[in-house]
C-alpha cells in the first residue's frame, strides 16, 4: 500500500456484490444508492475534487469479482479501495470454501499494493435460520478475512459481529439486503473505521421490538416468496444471476473502461447520481 498515511483520501473505488452496489437503498429513480455512495459523499465534503467509482455489481460470485472488477480497480490508483466479496459463494447449498478464500486473496493481492488503504468487512448477516445454517462457512471465511486483513495492512469492519445488524428491521422485504438504514450505518461504521470523527453510534441497539402477529407474519412470508425466493429459485434453475448484463455504476460497457465521478461542489456534494463524469 502507498505510505501517504495522512495525506486526505481523494478517491474511492468500490468492489464488490449487490451489497455495495447499494440494493433495497432505492432512490426515486429506481436507481441504487448504499453505504459505498454514501460514504463517498462525506468523503468529497473533506477533499475538493474528489473522484468514486462504484464497480459492484449484484449477483457476483466471488471468482466474477476478481476477474471483472479488481482488475479494473488496480489500475486506477485510488487512495481508498474496499472489497466485499464471498457471501454469495457461501450461502449457496454446494460450495468449496477454500477455494473462496484463495479468490479472496488474489483479489487482495491485486488491490493492495496499489492503494493507500484497502478496507476488508466481516458482512453483515440478518439473524434466523439461514445464517444459523451457513455459520460455518461464514465464520470460516470472516476468519480469512481478518487474516488477509493483518497480512496486508488492510482495515476490517466487523458487520457480522454486531448484534444491530442482526436486527429484522434494518433489512429489507427480500431479507438479503440492508435497507437505508442499514446502508447509513454501514457508512457511518466505515468512516470510523477510517479513522474520522464519529457523527453517532453505529452499532447503537434498536428500540425493543415488537414482533408481528402471526397472521402479518404468514402474509409476509407470502409476498416474499411471490417477490423474491420464487424467483430467485428460477434463476438458479436456469442458471442465471440477477447481475446478468450489468456493469457497475461508473463502468462503461461501451467502453470497456470504469471512470470517475466528482460532485460539482465539494461543500455540498449532494446525491453521486447528480456527480459529473470524469474520463474515462
Amino acid at each position: 500500500m502507498r505510505s501517504d498515511a495522512n495525506a486526505p483520501l481523494t478517491s474511492f473505488v468500490a468492489v464488490g456484490d449487490s451489497f455495495t452496489e447499494g440494493m433495497s437503498d432505492d432512490l426515486p429513480d429506481g436507481s441504487c444508492r448504499g453505504w459505498a455512495d454514501l460514504l463517498a459523499s462525506r468523503l468529497a465534503e473533506l477533499s475538493p475534487g474528489f473522484r468514486y467509482a462504484n464497480l459492484a455489481v449484484r449477483g457476483k460470485l466471488i471468482g466474477q469479482i476478481v476477474e471483472e472488477q479488481t482488475h479494473v480497480a488496480a489500475t486506477m490508483g485510488a487512495d481508498l479501495v474496499t472489497l466485499v466479496g464471498g457471501l454469495n459463494d457461501v450461502l449457496r447449498p454446494k460450495c468449496d470454501v477454500e477455494l473462496v478464500c484463495e479468490r479472496l486473496e488474489e483479489a487482495v493481492i491485486r488491490l493492495a499494493p496499489g492503494c493507500r488503504q484497502l478496507v476488508l468487512m466481516r458482512s453483515p448477516a440478518r439473524r434466523g435460520p439461514v445464517a444459523t445454517r451457513f455459520l460455518p462457512r461464514m465464520e470460516q471465511l470472516f476468519t480469512h478475512v481478518d487474516a488477509l486483513a493483518a497480512r496486508h495492512g488492510a482495515v476490517v469492519v466487523d458487520l457480522f459481529g454486531a448484534e444491530v445488524l442482526g436486527d429484522r428491521r434494518l433489512w429489507a422485504d427480500d431479507r438479503l439486503h440492508l435497507n437505508a438504514e442499514g446502508h447509513q450505518r454501514v457508512a457511518e461504521a466505515v468512516w470510523q473505521a477510517l479513522g474520522l470523527p464519529p457523527q453517532y453510534d453505529w452499532d447503537e441497539p434498536l428500540p425493543p421490538d415488537v414482533p408481528p402477529g402471526w397472521a402479518a407474519r404468514r402474509v409476509a412470508d407470502v409476498r416474499f416468496t411471490r417477490r423474491h425466493l420464487l424467483p430467485w429459485v428460477g434463476r438458479r434453475l436456469t442458471g442465471r444471476s440477477s447481475g446478468d448484463g450489468r456493469t457497475g455504476a461508473q463502468f462503461s460497457a461501451e467502453l470497456g473502461k470504469a471512470f470517475w465521478v466528482t460532485p460539482a461542489d465539494h461543500t455540498n456534494p449532494g446525491s453521486v447520481t447528480d456527480w459529473r463524469q470524469v474520463g474515462p
